[in-house]
């Protein structure tokens, strides 16, 4: 996991520290233009590489890649709607197609040569947006990029999202977060495989499995290579009305003999500064959770929000703990640990004052055995089934009120129906129980024959031996 992306997304690039918010019709100083004019042609000096474009959860980006550093501007046209980019003294690269864009928000892409020298890409909007523009310096395998992000205007109706509320309102829902995405690729591992490809992969099958569990469902926070900004993922985790935060990350060492899974939760210090940066904030109206669904802070007398506060950092933390916890003891059985016990640090993704949030780095992808491991499916299933089971023995010691796991708990049975293709192995592992129990609460011969449409009662809880 890379620093940047644990602790704070600054950009390192004097490049990228340019404004975000810069607007239409403001030209933008090139920074080595003094240095290139002497050394390069006057005209068409630059050369526009490629256009791609993804949307992510809540815009759509789109990317130029120039050979050098791009100087351009960026304007919005009505009737239609379109964004216009002019790059100047710039030509396409032999070949260059924007293609057909798949996109909710761009419709059609244009490009043609302007003024000898200079080149326009036209973005055909499907819907009215705003934008925003930012220069980002090389990054492997990517060179020189002009990113425009388009945002739905004002007014507009946002589209859906995959963290949309979930439909079955009785499940633990559990918020499964991909560490990195987009232009922040994490870790660079043997053989260059990027750290932001392979968390995905694992956090998919670890929706799959919790989807797979009943009274579970996962929620990504991202299903797709794009930057999500590290307190918008709380965000997400609260719209999809989360019971918890689990980010998946994989680590790096420069000795590359390290290896085995962490598990991270937020430490005392931490959890000491995310308190006093939601007092200082309180006087602009945050709430005790950070911002979703909280009770306000702003008219609350400073004592009574410390209180608050610190109570509700002091219940969550103690709760990620528990998490933390059984995560790591499940994952025991499976991979091998770097340490035994729990880590603490102070990332960005384990902030939440009210959602209890652990971080699980999966392995070390420096280390050549384990990048390896960590690229294969099977693993990847085999780590995902395993922290859904530490996940799954956390809730059912905390099951959130109302829920179906809560009933299931209390009343230690389940009904289930069987499906076609399901095993008493596979549904006794599904609940936590064993085949042998399975096989004595229904009078089940031990031919361990079941039928489709079969009603199972099921003892719910962990039991001993198969």
């Amino acid at each position: 996991m890379s620093r940047d992306w644990a602790g704070a997304s600054k950009s390192t690039s004097a490049i990228e520290g340019f404004p975000r918010h810069w607007r239409a019709f403001r030209y933008r100083a090139v920074l080595a233009v003094a240095a290139t004019i002497a050394s390069t042609p006057a005209a068409g000096a630059n050369q526009l590489e490629g256009i791609r474009l993804r949307d992510g959860p809540d815009s759509t980006r789109v990317v130029l890649t120039t050979e050098e550093v791009a100087s351009f501007k960026v304007f919005r046209l009505d009737n239609p709607d379109r964004v216009v980019v002019d790059l100047f003294d710039t030509r396409p690269a032999r070949g260059l197609s924007p293609g057909s864009p798949d996109s909710r928000m761009v419709r059609r892409i244009r490009s043609s040569p302007r003024q000898r020298t200079n080149y326009r890409v036209v973005l055909d909007l499907a819907r009215r947006a705003d934008h925003r523009e930012q220069v980002l310096g090389p990054i492997a395998p990517y060179g020189h990029r002009l990113v425009i992000d388009l945002y739905p205007a004002d007014g507009e109706d946002e589209p859906a999202t995959e963290a949309s509320p979930p439909q079955r309102d009785q499940d633990v829902i559990v918020a499964v977060d991909p560490g990195h995405g987009g232009r922040h690729p994490g870790t660079v591992g043997v053989g260059g495989v990027y750290e932001k490809n392979v968390v995905l992969a694992i956090s998919r099958e670890l929706k799959r499995a919790l989807d797979g569990m009943p009274g579970f469902r996962g929620v990504l926070i991202r299903d797709g290579d794009y930057f999500v900004d590290l307190r918008r993922r709380f965000e997400i985790a609260h719209r999809a009305r989360a019971d918890m935060f689990v980010s998946i990350h994989a680590n790096a060492f420069r000795m590359k003999s390290v290896y085995g899974a962490e598990v991270f939760v937020l430490s005392l210090r931490g959890a000491a500064m995310e308190t006093a940066k939601l007092l200082a904030d309180r006087e602009n109206g945050s709430g005790v959770d950070g911002g979703f669904g909280a009770v306000s802070l702003h008219d609350v007398p400073e004592s009574v929000a410390r209180i608050m506060v610190d109570l509700s950092m002091d219940s969550k933390r103690n709760a990620s703990v528990e998490l933390g916890e059984a995560v790591l003891g499940a994952l025991a059985g499976t991979v091998p640990l770097r340490k035994k016990r729990l880590h603490e640090k102070a990332f960005q993704v384990l902030k939440s004052p009210s959602l209890p949030s652990i971080l699980v780095e999966t392995g070390y992808l420096s280390n050549p055995r384990e990048a390896r491991q960590l690229t294969d499916p099977a693993h990847q299933r085999r780590l995902a089934r395993a922290i859904a089971g530490g996940i799954r023995d956390y809730a059912s010691m905390n099951a959130p009120e109302g829920t179906l796991l809560a009933s299931m708990v209390e009343s230690g049975t389940v009904r289930y129906v069987v499906k076609r293709g399901d095993t008493l192995s596979e549904i006794a592992e599904r609940y936590g129980t064993s085949t042998r129990l399975l096989l004595m609460r229904n009078n089940i011969a031990s031919s361990n024959r079941i039928l489709v449409g079969q009603v199972l009662f099921i003892p719910f809880g962990k039991a001993s031996g198969s």
